[in-house]
């Protein structure tokens, strides 16, 4: 099957293509309204070449898939804006990627069809289909050149584990600007299934009742995301098959907790760079932490270089735009450098440790900050935990935790005394301060570097000074 809505509606004209706040809307209905939104380009000098790059800002809605169906058929590289970029943010993104068009606010199309007045290109696989932006190991947000051939490569990596049944509808909860908001669009329209969109904020109510009264199947959370849906004590109906956890390392009391309540859950490692999943546990298996973040996808090859993860497949990034700009992100023989650190079990998946940039060294020690978050988080009265680095003059750095209390704080000699049974002294937090809730960013993903920036004024010292 082809990356196009066009083909899509030829084939299956009236099947749903997408159900969005409760309206159903067919391929046939989507792709009429394709066809009016690539003419509207065509008047925008919107032809279909590398240079014709287009601006979206990528909100959950009907008018925004629709314009990156058009670009799609186009082979027009789209740019997805985040919808929550600060003015600042937005502007240098549009400086960098210098889009022909930036496409922010409602545009009104014709309400009828418009015919296409010449015949619709067929873009080439090794054609941009979308530019996104990551701050990958540097901290500066970049701009990952991914081609159709590599969306494609994943879509069938990811299909060859999934498969599809007829029934199937992927939840949409996430922004279009994040690889994994996008990769569902995509995964959807080559497989002509359905996709659920949900917009408005990820609210757990409003989630559990768009995957009931929709027949939700598939759906992607990030671990913040299931945690308050369990939190609430939701439990799964038995249509939803699979929950594929990325985005994040997912604490052990978190799977813990979804294989108690019976969740489909399935650990994924993926990034920007290589369109979403790298890794994925297998079907058939339970959530537990000796399942790790699966093994390779199909095309997909992992090593571990010096503690860090590399990735090589057809999957990844064309490199970072613009390419003159940026040294060529690959190895020989085309590793990519992920600056995440992890190991390979004996069967031979994947255990994500820690950013290369969030790994504590102290006293000589490395201390892995999900570990010792996980950990804090198995102690009753401990609801999250956010671990970072405290400079130190004599140890390098110091263990420091940002705590949130599902209750009553505990006071320190309580804490203290459950800490050392689970941590070895140098994993333990010497400075702590308890925050009515951590910092969260984009996916509700951890800002660890806000919520440090954030209990740094309110540390104050749990264990007497190292000795070891």
């Amino acid at each position: 099957m082809t990356l196009s809505i066009l083909d899509a509606a030829r084939e299956v004209p009236r099947r749903t293509a997408l159900v969005l706040e409760g309206t159903s809307y067919s391929y046939a209905d989507l792709a009429e309204r394709t066809r009016s939104a690539m003419a509207w380009l065509r008047t925008q000098g919107i032809e279909g070449d590398e240079q014709g790059r287009v601006a979206l800002l990528g909100t959950l809605r009907l008018e925004t898939i629709v314009f990156l169906y058009a670009l799609m058929e186009l082979g027009a590289p789209a740019v997805l804006v985040h919808p929550r970029l600060t003015p600042p943010e937005r502007a240098a993104l549009l400086e960098d990627s210098r889009p022909t068009l930036f496409i922010e606010n409602k545009v009104d199309l014709p309400p009828v069809p418009v015919p296409v007045p010449v015949p619709v290109p067929v873009p080439v696989p090794d054609r941009t289909l979308a530019i996104l932006y990551t701050s990958g190991t540097s901290g500066r947000s970049k701009g990952a050149i991914l081609s159709r051939r590599a969306f494609l490569a994943a879509a069938r990596a990811s299909e060859r584990n999934l498969g599809w049944y007829d029934e199937d509808r992927w939840l949409l909860c996430m922004p279009l600007a994040h690889v994994g908001g996008l990769s569902i669009l995509v995964r959807a329209l080559l497989a002509r299934r359905c996709v659920v969109v949900h917009r408005g904020g990820f609210d757990p109510e409003a989630i559990a009742h768009v995957i009931e009264r929709d027949r939700v199947t598939l759906a992607s959370f990030v671990p913040t995301m299931l945690k308050k849906m369990l939190d609430r004590g939701w439990r799964c109906p038995s249509h939803l098959r699979a929950i594929l956890l990325g985005g994040a390392a997912a604490s052990e009391s978190l799977l813990d907790a979804s294989r108690e309540a019976g969740l489909p859950v399935l650990t994924t490692y993926g990034l920007t760079e290589a369109c979403s999943q790298v890794t994925t546990q297998r079907r058939g298996t339970a959530p537990s932490p000796a399942q790790g973040a699966g093994e390779a996808l199909d095309g997909a090859e992992i090593r571990i270089e010096d503690g860090e993860i590399l990735v090589r497949g057809p999957m990844l990034m064309s490199g970072y735009f613009p390419k003159d700009a940026h040294p060529d992100p690959f190895l020989p023989g085309g590793w990519f450098r992920t600056g995440d650190l992890g190991r390979l079990d004996a069967e031979g998946r994947l255990h994500v440790l820690a950013r290369r940039t969030d790994l504590i060294v102290t006293g000589g020690e490395n201390v892995y900050p999900r570990e010792v978050e996980s950990a804090l988080e198995r102690i009753d009265g401990i609801r999250e935990a956010c671990v970072f680095a405290l400079p130190d003059d004599t140890w390098g750095a110091l263990v420091a935790a940002a705590l949130v209390a599902s209750g009553t704080p505990l006071d320190d000699a309580a804490l203290s005394s459950r800490i050392e049974l689970s941590l070895a002294p140098h994993k333990r937090p010497r400075r702590i301060a308890w925050l009515p809730d951590l910092v969260r960013g984009a996916q509700d993903k951890l800002d660890r570097k806000q919520t440090a920036a954030l209990a740094m004024p309110l540390l104050h010292a749990l264990h007497p000074p190292r000795k070891e």
